[in-house]
């Protein structure tokens, strides 16, 4: 995950600032749509089960070294999802420095595709790099704080940018591959993502002294929205179906309101307490 400037790790989930020197008073993007449920128990179970067979020290292992190997086993999902993760930022990262040199700003690209190769993934700068020329990405904002008052939440894009003459908003998964060799599917929940972007009212201008402006991409005519799956063997760019944004939306606001109901919950604190008999 990136790290914006006025985003904060809370009890509540990230939260955003409006800037450097305040505190933090809406939810992220991301935070709201993890108040849907994922159950992910099975994975867990087949991550930890997988390893435990694969392990080489299994075989005539004592019962004391097969309790260590359970219990190393038992977070297998955890460290695959970290690792996951910091994959996920390096690929990100080179994608933004990718869009910074296009923009004439201030870049690192040398360096973060130097630490992709450090780590063994050039494949995935070198997929993201033939599919930013094949479909002639022209960028316009990469890595844009945004903000959504009158619902209260804020974002991160990945890139707002010209594909085809249209303008895009777009947000970058990276993707491990199949068993068919190709990028595994982006999830539905990026609509949701992507929509809730699209609908912001305000964008960053300078952290510092929380300066904004109005969010340019939201009047005339509709972005056309994009999750852009990267992995080592193909980019695979899919477009928000514009007939489904509304649902999508609706969804995001009923979420938002459980995250503001479940922060006022918890701040109520304990809401049960012992009583005693009555009084005879």
């Amino acid at each position: 995950m990136t790290d914006p400037q006025l985003a904060h790790a809370t009890e509540f989930g990230r939260m955003y600032s409006r800037s450097l020197s305040t505190a933090p008073e809406v939810p992220s993007i991301t935070t709201v749509i993890a108040q849907e449920a994922q159950d992910m128990t099975g994975w867990a179970g087949h991550m930890a089960a997988t390893e435990l067979i694969n392990d080489t020290r299994l075989n005539g292992a004592s019962p004391t070294e097969l309790r260590n190997l359970a219990r190393q086993a038992s977070s297998a999902a955890e460290r695959f999802r970290d690792a996951a993760a910091a994959r996920g930022d390096r690929v990100h990262h080179y994608a933004e420095q990718v869009a910074l040199a296009a923009l004439g700003q201030q870049n690192d690209h040398d360096t973060a595709r130097a630490t992709l190769a450090e780590h063994g993934e050039s494949g995935f700068a070198d997929r993201f790099d033939q599919w930013w020329e094949l479909f002639g990405v022209r960028p316009l904002a990469a890595e844009v704080t945004v903000w959504n008052q009158t619902v209260g939440y804020a974002g991160t894009l990945d890139l707002v940018a010209e594909i085809g003459g249209r303008r895009c908003i777009l947000d970058f998964k990276t993707k491990g591959v199949g068993r068919d060799g190709r990028a595994k599917p982006v999830r539905d929940s990026v609509v949701m993502q992507l929509v809730a972007g699209m609908r912001a009212e305000e964008q960053l201008v300078d952290a510092a002294s929380g300066a904004w402006e109005p969010w340019p991409y939201r009047e005339g005519d509709q972005p056309v929205l994009l999750a852009v799956a990267i992995s080592e063997a193909e980019v695979v760019p899919v477009q928000a179906d514009p007939s489904c944004l509304r649902a999508h939306w609706r969804k995001f606001w009923a979420l938002r309101q459980v995250w503001e109901h479940s922060r006022t919950v918890t701040e109520q604190g304990r809401a049960l307490r012992p009583i005693g008999p009555p009084p005879q």
